[in-house]
């Protein structure tokens, strides 16, 4: 049976925020912000404060290729959340990006967690 929980265990892959040099950190922050603040405006505060709580334990990766048309897919992962963008369909012209809270995950099945923790023989 697959788990609909976010299934991310180990060490995140990526450059870790503590090995970013200034500049870097600046536009971790700016491509944060920008997913954090395209929701209304209570989830935007929720999106900041989970970037807030993580600090520099935050890791950026990239895969693909750095030219305008190529297909490229990037991820930053915090202890909370993971960004996901993917731009490698279509002729890489077919752009998918996400935001997942890793504890509250959408796929996550809280009436079914509380039935089985509190009703259960």
């Amino acid at each position: 049976m697959a788990d609909r929980k976010a299934a991310l265990k180990g060490q995140p892959n990526g450059l870790s925020a503590t090995k970013m040099n200034a500049q870097q950190l600046a536009l971790l922050a700016a491509l944060l912000d920008e997913y954090a603040s395209n929701v209304p405006e209570q989830a935007a505060a929720t999106r900041a404060a989970q970037i807030k709580a993580a600090g520099n334990k935050l890791f950026f990766a990239w895969a693909g290729a750095p030219g305008k048309g190529e297909g490229h897919y990037y991820r930053v992962q915090g202890p909370t959340f993971l960004v996901e963008y993917d731009n490698t369909q279509n002729g890489n012209n077919h752009v998918h990006s996400v935001w997942r809270d890793l504890a509250g995950d959408f796929g996550y099945d809280l009436l079914g967690d509380h039935v089985q923790a509190s009703h259960s023989k």
